[in-house]
């Protein structure tokens, strides 16, 4: 049974009702979650905010951050549990479950201590309008209750991505994870607990959105501030909530993002980092590649060589060594997939490799398989290439300009993230400072450096994560004046 953490402890929800944890690989049931009702999340909120007024928010600044490391050294001493948790949620390879989502799950805290201990402040000398000196400085403060709404794909990963720089800049969270995968949020608390993090400061509900937890959270009056990653309805969903009581969101959307591949290009490294954009993590990864444009002399080589690798993909469970693709989430996500699939074939895609579901031993059938896909031929107006997948696919078309590149990668309401293949550095900037979107790659993918930037415009999101940006959205800025009397 997976509980829910509030204060401290681990309980039953008093909704009175549990839902399956559904294994991805088999279809079968891992364990059953206890969902959280009104009851608890208000306890949550009221622990949290108790935390605030008390233990919490009565530590130093360094003594917070010492919690945070101590935080990133437990999860590192327990990485199996975390590993074994990650992959029975998700079905992912054990191999990319420990060198991604658990690393970087830990991590998250020791950047965010860092970021919050080297992290300045204004301060201004002047003069008042009477001629006297003045000097103003700002304060750094917390914003108090943040509801953390986390997504399934990444889910220590993402969830810890918000929770570290929360917690660093000394607010107190509540954490509603994805129902398809509530363990790893779970088992943090006991990592919290073990290493002294006051109780309230860090709580977990279950659950699911409307009329569950996550309506709950996102709607209580006492929470301060809310921060969500995940598709862009559910977000537009919490932004009208969060309008009612004029809260501060941050907001990780949807992407439809696009790879531009030049004639220039190493295709070595260009395919190297297609496979992984488009194929890392069956697809489900909000930073993927869904769109692939190729200049023209490039673009029957691209095409061959990217379906040659996606023929590498071993489909397999996390206890299979050899295996490096895992399964989607659920059954119900690889039936969205296939229908985009079916809708491809419909209009006459040209399917250089997948397009349906692979033949799986017995123990695995009943998994949410999938077949890695690439696609040419279809109309730019094609709903394959106008909406998020979210799945281990992607359409390539040709250009013939650079200015024809530019056009292709930015006609979509959505601007999270592109990718450029070229070994012209002046192009590289050129074409990077028109795209419309928050992350540009050159001849790589998810290179992340956690000091920097991370966010979408228009359908991709609302505001910017990482470094002095976190801090910027989880504190208040406060400005003290001083009045100066100069000396007789």
């Amino acid at each position: 049974m997976i509980l829910n953490f509030v204060n401290g402890g681990y309980r039953e929800g008093t909704a009175g009702k549990r839902f399956p944890n559904i294994d991805p690989c088999t279809g079968r049931l891992l364990m059953q979650v206890s969902e959280a009702g009104k009851e608890d999340v208000d306890d949550a909120v009221r622990a949290a905010r108790g935390a605030l007024s008390g233990a919490w928010g009565n530590l130093t600044l360094v003594q917070r951050c010492d919690l945070l490391y101590a935080v990133a050294a437990e999860i590192d001493c327990r990485k199996d549990d975390f590993i074994a948790a990650e992959v029975a949620d998700t079905g992912k390879p054990r191999a990319l479950a420990a060198h991604l989502d658990i690393p970087r799950g830990a991590a998250n805290f020791r950047a965010f201590a860092d970021a919050v201990r080297n992290v300045p402040t204004e301060c201004f000398t002047g003069t008042a309008p009477d001629g006297k000196p003045a000097l103003n400085y700002a304060l750094r403060r917390p914003k108090g209750v943040i509801a953390v709404v986390c997504p399934w794909n990444l889910p220590l990963l993402l969830m810890t991505w918000k929770v570290a720089p929360a917690l660093a800049c000394g607010n107190a969270v509540v954490v509603k994870p994805s129902e398809e995968t509530p363990a790893t949020a779970t088992l943090l608390g006991e990592v919290m607990n073990a290493v002294g993090v006051p109780a309230g400061v860090y709580n977990v509900v279950h659950g699911f959105g409307p009329d569950s937890a996550g309506e709950f959270l996102v709607g209580h009056p006492d929470v301060d501030a809310i921060t969500f990653t995940g598709e862009t309805r559910t977000g537009a969903a919490i932004l009208k909530t969060s309008a009612e009581g004029i809260k501060p969101v941050s907001m990780e959307l949807g992407g439809k993002n696009p790879a531009l591949v030049f004639a220039d290009a190493d295709i070595h490294a260009a395919i190297a980092g297609l496979k992984r954009s488009v194929f890392e993590n069956s697809g489900q990864v909000c930073l993927g590649t869904e769109r692939v444009y190729v200049e023209r002399p490039m673009f029957d080589k691209v095409v061959d060589a990217l379906a040659v690798a996606a023929r590498t993909l071993k489909p397999g469970g996390p206890e299979d060594p050899e295996a490096n693709f895992g399964p989607l989430i659920s059954r119900e996500h690889q039936s969205k997939v296939l229908s985009y699939y079916a809708l491809a074939h419909e209009e006459g895609a040209i399917v250089h490799c997948g397009g349906g579901v692979p033949d799986m031993p017995a123990h695995l059938r009943d998994g949410a398989w999938i077949q890695p896909t690439i696609w040419t031929g279809l109309s730019r107006d094609s709903r394959v290439l106008t909406e998020e997948i979210f799945g281990p696919c992607c359409h390539i078309e040709p250009f013939d300009t650079e200015e024809e590149a530019i056009r292709l990668a930015n006609a979509t309401p959505y601007g999270l993230a592109a990718s450029i293949y070229t070994s012209d550095v002046n192009r590289a900037h050129r074409v990077s400072a028109k795209l419309a979107v928050g992350i540009v790659w050159v001849n790589t993918w998810f290179l992340r450096d956690l000091r920097t930037a991370f966010g979408g415009s228009g359908k991709s999101g609302i505001g910017r994560e990482g470094g002095v940006h976190s801090l910027e959205f989880y504190t208040e800025l406060s400005n003290v004046c001083l009045k100066l009397e100069p000396q007789a």
